[in-house]
């Protein structure tokens, strides 16, 4: 499997784990006293959503400037 795959493929398992912690931390908000650090719980798969995502965005430009360069 190629990096680029990986990084896909990465990236839409994290988008899933993203989805599904923030779901949590709306249902801990429901509660009576919900306990603080579960709403930090989305933040490490958004920062691998915005790495992946970055990376993602630029690779047609690499791939196109590599391209023209050879």
């Amino acid at each position: 499997m190629r990096w680029n795959n990986i990084v896909r493929q990465t990236h839409r398992w994290t988008s899933i784990t993203f989805v599904v912690t923030v779901i949590v931390a709306f249902v801990a908000a429901a509660q009576a006293d919900p306990v603080e650090w579960l709403f930090y719980l989305p933040l490490p798969p958004l920062a691998l959503l915005l790495f992946t995502g970055l990376y993602l965005f630029a690779l047609p430009y690499a791939v196109r400037r590599r391209r023209t360069a050879s």
